[in-house]
């Protein structure tokens, strides 16, 4: 591939090429064809809230909205470097920011007309590192060690990341698929592969094999339409019964040699949308699932897959189906689950529980551009529905979560992108809402999820509906950073509050990873601390979960100065707790207790 350093510019040199890039944003639902139903659901609930909620009612602007907070403190805020905004039209969605991937002290955001890399070394100050213009649409972005990926859709987008285009219809030059950068010179990324596919690349996903260290593999999820055979030879569309060659009811495996990344290529379409006869289109076929309910586009593409290779799991959000597929073989996934929701318009992204029991779906029910939290809309529509998992990928609704307080008619939002905050003992989330901000959502009770912290703007305009506010919000070595489409990019810690204590803050931040993509979701482990006790102790006592006792003797060996005898000791009198509360002869938290004497052992053995 022909190097890219050329394409590198600072960003004191980009504005001359940012009027000459053309884009698209997220795709619009699509309303397919009404199918017949046996049974007709509930209808929708409505949206309840708190009147006096500070994000009610703020003041609009670009660069000086009012904001709201809770439970979070706002270290930085970054706005977007030249080039990657138009002065005269901020909201212009040909240079949105997107997706965010980490390596080290480094952050990479993705964008409409290329990617940015960050210092994150001091997360209150960030400083851009580098800008790279490669034009080519969501600009989705990975990475894996010394190698990002990049997702290129739009008919733009050029094999040498030209800002020109492509005028022809049909042309050699044009480039839809992913890019494969080689970063080992941060300085100078260098593209060493570009894997073209039929549909282009609306995101990808990175999967590791446990077992093997010698490859990486990439899912491409194609959302757009199948590009001409004449440009790349094999595309075909339409449905399987005209043509059982279709590139549409499929995702691209991508096998990337990690000591010869020039090698990239496609190993395997595989069919997850089969039915068990065969029927490579036979999950869900569009339209609704009776009155009162959504219509859905029918399942012929998966917007966004999570794998999890420590369970060797992932969920897939696949128009009109969540799905489960068994990634043990990471070059051959295959399905072992299914559900599909009436209240779900467009199955956008998936993420586990940090022990992959519970999957959280998100509905991006308007496409992300329209505004769908407004005290008229259904708390179910374009909301999380959270799902338990059970034996053989069978996957049971739980309950949904919705932003709890609505947003205005010029507000863009919807459920988009989030990641696990590692506090030991509790399933929380924090999540981006597009305009709605924020939310940081606990479903260690997958029936009862409730919101425990947020951040909110107010609008882009009061007068128009224009497409902003966070792409996604994800947690990194201890700090929250979101992806601010509009605006640039926000950086926040969390602070104590009656839903979060100080021993599980510091118990969240001591976990640290060398990379992350939150779509390839790694599993947590916590080091034996103090804190991770405290936070154990912190949760029992403050659902009233733990005998009054019991809970001051733990607290008295955590203050300091107990022998190792001592925290034995306590740790035996919680694990024969526990043993009673199993039994029933004794109220409380058995699994908590257990893992608390479990961490208090081991302070014990130090």
């Amino acid at each position: 591939m022909k190097e890219m350093g050329r394409r590198i510019m600072r960003t004191a040199s980009l504005m001359a090429v940012a009027a000459l890039v053309g884009g698209i944003f997220a795709p619009a639902v699509e309303v397919a064809a009404q199918q017949p139903q046996q049974q007709v659901p509930p209808a929708a609930p409505a949206l309840q809230w708190d009147p006096n909620d500070p994000r009610i009612g703020l003041g609009a602007g670009w660069l000086d909205a009012e904001s709201a907070i809770s439970g979070l403190e706002l270290l930085a805020a970054i706005p977007r470097p030249d080039g990657f905004f138009n002065p005269s039209t901020p909201a212009d969605g040909r240079f949105s920011n997107t997706d965010l991937a980490f390596r080290g002290d480094l952050l990479i955001q993705g964008n409409y007309n290329g990617f940015q890399i960050y210092d994150i070394s001091t997360p209150s100050d960030p400083t851009l590192s580098l800008s790279v213009v490669c034009p080519g649409g969501q600009g989705d972005v990975s990475v894996y060690g010394d190698l990002i990926v990049m997702s290129a859709q739009e008919t733009r987008g050029r094999l040498d990341c030209g800002v020109e285009g492509v005028a022809d219809s049909i042309s050699a030059e044009r480039m839809r698929g992913v890019r494969i950068f080689d970063v080992s010179d941060w300085d100078n990324p260098v593209q060493v592969a570009a894997v073209q596919s039929c549909r282009g690349s609306h995101t990808h996903t990175v999967v590791t094999d446990p077992q093997d260290s010698e490859n990486i593999y990439v899912y491409i999820q194609g959302t757009s339409g199948v590009r001409p055979g004449e440009e790349l030879p094999g595309c075909v569309g339409g449905d399987p019964e005209e043509n059982e060659n279709t590139a549409l009811f499929r995702i691209e495996v991508v096998k990337v040699p990690l000591d010869n990344p020039g090698a990239a290529e496609i190993v395997n379409m595989p069919r997850i949308f089969a039915d068990d006869t065969g029927n490579i289109g036979g999950l869900w076929q569009g339209g609704d699932h009776g009155p009162g309910t959504q219509s859905s586009r029918r399942t012929n593409q998966c917007h966004d897959i999570t794998a999890f290779p420590d369970i060797g799991l992932a969920g897939g959000a696949c128009s009109g189906n969540g799905i489960l597929l068994d990634i043990t073989d990471p070059a051959n996934p295959t399905r072992i689950g299914e559900v599909s929701d009436p209240n779900f318009a467009y199955w956008h992204s998936a993420t586990f529980n940090n022990e992959g029991t519970v999957v959280v779906f998100t509905d991006e029910w308007g496409g992300g551009s329209a505004p769908r939290c407004r005290a008229s809309d259904p708390a179910t529509w374009g909301a999380n529905a959270i799902f338990r998992i059970g034996e053989g990928g069978d996957m049971q609704l739980a309950g949904y979560y919705k932003l709890p307080v609505p947003q205005t008619d010029t507000e863009n939002c919807v459920a988009h992108n989030g990641s696990i905050i590692p506090v030991p003992g509790r399933d929380i989330m924090a999540q981006a809402w597009y305009q709605g901000g924020v939310s940081l959502m606990d479903f260690t009770d997958p029936e009862n999820a409730f919101e425990i912290a947020f951040f909110d703007r107010g609008p882009l305009s009061v007068e128009s509906l224009f497409t902003g506010g966070y792409w996604s919000v994800y947690w990194y070595n201890g700090r929250l950073y979101g992806a601010e489409i509009s605006r640039g990019i926000d950086v926040f810690r969390l602070t104590p509050s009656e839903h979060l204590s100080e021993s599980e803050i510091r118990a969240a931040e001591s976990v640290s990873f060398d990379q992350f993509n939150a779509q390839l979701q790694p599993q947590v482990t916590w080091a034996p601390s103090v804190d991770v006790a405290q936070a154990y102790l912190d949760q029992m006592v403050r659902a009233n979960r733990i005998l009054n006792a019991r809970a001051a003797q733990v607290q008295n060996v955590l203050n300091g100065g107990a022998s190792a005898a001592q925290m034995a000791g306590v740790a035996s009198a919680l694990e024969a707790d526990a043993a009673r509360i199993r039994a029933g002869e004794l109220g409380g938290d058995a699994d908590r207790m257990t893992k608390l004497a479990g961490v208090l052992r081991q302070l014990a053995m130090q």
